[in-house]
């Protein structure tokens, strides 16, 4: 099958609802800024983004490698590096693969000299490397002996000519990297040291410890000069300003100490939501302090201690989009908390519905008349204007992330992905009328939804201990409302399903990157969608049945024609977690894992074919 080409440029006709600064896909594993005082980020999957830390806007965004969990930036920002059992070097303004190096062993820490040509690593055997990254070759042969446990973190003194060395024998060793000899070793550290930061002079080098310190070493005698004892837990990250005027670390307790590095005073107390801190950097010119967040980068003033920017909470759920029947309204929950109505044509909120809770799913009914959320184990209807109708409760076995409507808008359908159970509601009066117990027999529901008939609710899920001895890796159950029987199965694992208005085909994604379309009379496959290079995390047909869109972790919204052919691949800012269109068919609206959502004008958006 022939894959259309990615839209490269930007697509004009698409507006985009909520706010996008600073927010992210994944949890952000690494922060830097560039010589030229961008601020860059790289999160879990591999996605390098650039941003401009004065308007939060991000400037660019590009996948990378999902290999590695351990990156790098070099001191002015410009190459990148990954590893795992290879060393990948990236050149970080490109976004370009520039080189890899296979490795011996597994490798645990990373650290670019100044001149970024040259790098050293260490392993989980304990040694250290240090390389000519270009020439592909170590610069001493033999590496750096001593440690006989992992090595935790690596950094290199800015004047070049020294390597500190942290291991999971809680010392830290250093060399001199002109002779490549061993010079000595701190130690004092009595737990795990995740992190170590050289002051700009090369004069003090800072370890960071799980022991709840930060010490400051004199870095010509080896002794120590002060301990950073403020701390109540683990301390994770380390970041100098580039004058030395600051230290920045961060600690278990979600907290930022700032000291002033000549008086050794705590200057601010900088406290970020919950999120596990790993990285911390200072812009060139000192006016930003950056550290990553949950799926959020976080940017104070280093000298007032103030944030730049009010980002709200965290994302606690996917975004999900619904579409109100007049079309011009959008229903979303912002990928949190918050369940919002925009104006489509002004692209302005209508209405607020707050909650304490996550909310993992919300519909409007195919009438109008209703707004649903799921809030925990709950299910919360209003009237159509936001006003609070009644709470269905107690019967969910867990937090209920998917729901749906039946196109007469007089049932619902409700599961959850950590429970076994589906139950359908009779929205008149918010009365269970069946509960499936094991709708998937021991398979993780993922999606729901209703046959056009009103009579049949198909359910899909994931078999979580699946092997490939066992086969199948999930199950898809069509059940009959009415006689309360299962009536057709397919054995395969999916997390999105759609059926198409005819009523005849189903559309579910695949645990491999691609789409299957199911004959629902015949009960059989009918075709595989082939096109997406990520995992597919949503799907829907339009209201004529010409096409589906589907969206991905691949960063595309993709179109399919009615023979399954791929009309048009369109390049997001972010990955595509929802999809709907309005009822007349001219717009296409996807949620995504920046909480953001667009909206597409899919006439034009079919002209770029």
């Amino acid at each position: 099958m022939t894959t259309a080409t990615i839209a490269q440029q930007p697509f004009k006709n698409k507006f985009t609802f909520g706010e996008s600064k600073l927010r992210t896909d994944g949890d952000v594993l690494l922060v830097a800024f560039g010589k030229d005082g961008w601020l860059y980020s790289v999160e879990e999957l591999g996605i390098l983004r650039k941003w401009n830390p004065a308007s939060g806007e991000q400037l660019d965004c590009t996948p990378l490698s999902d290999m590695e969990t351990l990156w790098a930036f070099s001191a002015d920002g410009r190459v990148l590096a990954s590893a795992s059992d290879e060393l990948v070097i990236w050149d970080a303004v490109a976004g370009q693969l520039l080189t890899s190096i296979p490795q011996h062993c597994w490798i645990t820490a990373l650290a670019f000299h100044p001149d970024s040509s040259f790098i050293a690593t260490g392993d989980d055997d304990g040694a250290i490397h240090y390389f000519d990254a270009p020439g592909h070759h170590p610069v001493f042969e033999k590496g750096f002996a001593y440690h006989k446990k992992a090595i935790s973190a690596l950094a290199i003194s800015p004047d070049g000519k020294k390597l500190a060395a942290a291991s999971e024998d809680k010392q830290v060793t250093v060399w001199d990297l002109v002779t490549g000899k061993y010079i000595g070793c701190l130690s004092g550290h009595t737990d795990r040291i995740p992190a170590l930061a050289w002051h700009p002079s090369s004069k003090f080098l800072v370890s960071a410890g799980w022991d709840t310190t930060a010490r400051v070493w004199d870095a010509d005698t080896l002794q120590p000069v002060i301990l950073l004892n403020t701390h109540g837990t683990q301390v994770n990250a380390l970041a100098f300003s580039r004058d030395g005027r600051w230290l920045a670390c961060a600690d278990s307790t979600h907290t930022i100490h700032v000291w002033d590095f000549t008086t050794k005073k705590t200057v601010h107390k900088l406290k970020v939501p919950e999120a596990e801190l790993r990285s911390l950097a200072f812009s060139p010119d000192g006016k930003y302090l950056a550290c990553n967040g949950d799926r959020i980068l976080h940017l104070w003033n280093p000298e007032t201690g103030k944030s730049y920017a009010d980002l709200g909470p965290r994302p606690v759920a996917k975004t999900s989009v619904s579409v109100h029947a007049d079309g011009a309204k959008l229903l979303t929950n912002g990928g949190g908390s918050m369940v919002r109505v925009w104006n489509t044509s002004s692209r302005q909120p209508i209405t607020t519905l707050d909650s304490a809770d996550p909310i993992n799913a919300i519909a409007f009914s195919p009438d109008g008349k209703w707004i649903t959320s799921s809030i925990g184990k709950r299910i919360r209807l209003y009237d159509a204007t936001g006003k609070f109708i009644a709470d269905w409760e107690d019967l969910a076995d867990a937090p209920i992330t998917t729901i749906a409507f039946s196109g007469d808008s007089s049932l619902l359908v409700s599961a959850a992905r950590e429970g076994l159970s589906a139950i359908v509601w009779r929205v008149a009066d918010g009365e269970p009328i069946l509960l499936i117990p094991d709708a998937l027999d021991g398979c993780s529901i993922e999606a729901v939804a209703f046959h056009p008939d009103n009579k049949q609710v198909v359910i899909g899920g994931v078999d979580a201990l699946a092997t490939t001895t066992t086969g199948n890796d999930g199950q898809i159950s069509i059940w009959n409302i009415d006689q309360r029987v299962e009536i057709t199965t397919f054995l395969d694992g999916t997390t999105a399903l759609a059926v198409h208005p005819s009523g005849d085909i189903l559309a579910t994604t695949t645990l491999d990157r691609s789409i299957f379309t199911w004959d629902l009379h015949l009960k059989q496959l009918l075709q595989e969608l082939v096109g997406h290079d990520g995992p597919v995390n949503c799907l829907a047909f339009s209201p004529d049945g010409n096409w589906l869109a589907s969206g991905s972790e691949d960063l595309t919204l993709r179109i399919w024609d009615a023979k399954g052919r791929e009309q048009v691949a369109l390049e997001m800012e972010s990955q595509v977690t929802s999809v709907a269109f309005s009822a007349d068919g001219n717009f296409l609206y996807t949620g995504h894992a920046n909480t953001t959502c667009s909206q597409i004008q899919l006439p034009d958006l079919l002209q770029r074919k």
